[in-house]
C-alpha cells in the first residue's frame, strides 16, 4: 500500500516516507515532522487509532494533518474518524487516485490557508 500510495503522490511532486507498523510511524513523525501523514487503522504491531491519539497527545506532533486510509467501511467508523477523533479526512480502501490526490491537495490547502 505504501508503494501504491507513494506512486500516486509522486505525480504532483509529493515526497512520500512510509513505515512498516505503527511504532515506527510514531517514531518516523517523530523524527521527520511531516506535513501530512497518512494513516491506515489497521496495523501489525500497533492500532492505527493508538498511533493518532500518541501523535495528537505530543506538542511536537499534534498540529500534523491527518487522513485516515483504511479498509474500515462503515458509517461508523468514518463518524468516529471524522467528527469524534477529528482527523482531516477518512478515504476507505479501494480508493482511486483521484480520491487520494484531491484528498491530500484539500487537506494540505486547509493547512497552508490557516498557517
Amino acid at each position: 500500500m505504501i508503494e501504491l500510495i507513494r506512486l500516486i503522490l509522486r505525480r504532483r511532486k509529493y515526497l512520500v516516507e512510509g513505515a512498516n507498523g505503527g511504532r515506527a510511524g510514531v517514531l518516523a513523525v517523530r523524527e521527520s515532522h511531516p506535513d501530512l501523514i497518512l494513516l491506515d487503522l489497521m496495523m501489525p504491531d500497533m492500532d492505527g487509532w493508538d498511533v493518532y491519539q500518541q501523535l495528537k497527545a505530543d506538542e511536537s506532533t499534534s498540529r500534523i494533518p491527518v487522513i485516515i486510509v483504511t479498509a474500515r467501511a462503515q458509517t461508523i467508523d468514518r463518524i468516529m474518524g471524522l467528527q469524534i477523533a477529528k482527523v482531516d479526512d477518512y478515504i476507505v480502501k479501494p480508493f482511486s487516485p483521484r480520491q487520494l490526490l484531491d484528498s491530500v491537495d484539500r487537506v494540505l490547502a486547509t493547512k497552508h490557508a490557516s498557517a
